[in-house]
């Protein structure tokens, strides 16, 4: 089987500006996630999200939502979710054992799709007010991101949840 390249010069323009608006949207995504190492994860995951231009909710599994639920939304910086993942994890994780899992697996699958679009609402409000390319990707970068202080969060609830776990299990047999 031959592959046939047309190589109008029409077809030439497309495919450069079709390859320049790809770059810049990659270097978007790079200056939204702004850790390079995650970079390529969240250019596929969001790749999944937009399907010809039409966003499409779908599941895109991350264990570090799962097991920081809202607290991983907080740390991307979309606050609306996170409050909604709070909820619901405060209402339905009443429920033994059933809700609180619910709610994580939900977390897991879902909340990469509230970060696309928080990226998305942010990439538009961006490229609203500001034509110059490399200014756009500059404003993404300081407004994108994440919150270093969620991590802390994080880490300390996790030993307070460890310690007491230990004081648990071991004070009672230290007193016996």
């Amino acid at each position: 089987m031959a592959i046939i390249f047309d190589t109008s010069k029409s077809n030439k323009r497309e495919y450069m500006q079709e390859k320049n608006n790809q770059s810049y949207q990659e270097r978007m995504i790079e200056a939204f996630v702004n850790k390079p190492e995650e970079t390529l994860w969240y250019q596929l995951a969001f790749s999944k999200f937009n399907v010809n231009g039409i966003d499409n909710m779908k599941w895109h599994w991350s264990w570090w939502a799962f097991f920081s639920g809202f607290l991983f939304l907080l740390y991307r910086k979309q606050y609306i979710p996170a409050l909604l993942v709070f909820i619901a994890s405060m209402t339905i994780g009443l429920i033994p054992i059933v809700g609180g899992l619910a709610v994580m697996i939900f977390t897991g699958g879902y909340a990469t799709y509230f970060i696309y679009k928080g990226y998305k609402k942010k990439l538009f409000e961006i490229e609203a007010v500001i034509e110059d390319e490399e200014k756009r990707i500059e404003t993404m970068r300081e407004i994108g991101g994440y919150n270093q202080w969620v991590v802390w969060v994080y880490a300390l609830l996790v030993s307070l949840f460890f310690l007491s776990f230990l004081s648990a299990v071991f004070l009672p047999l230290m007193l016996h």
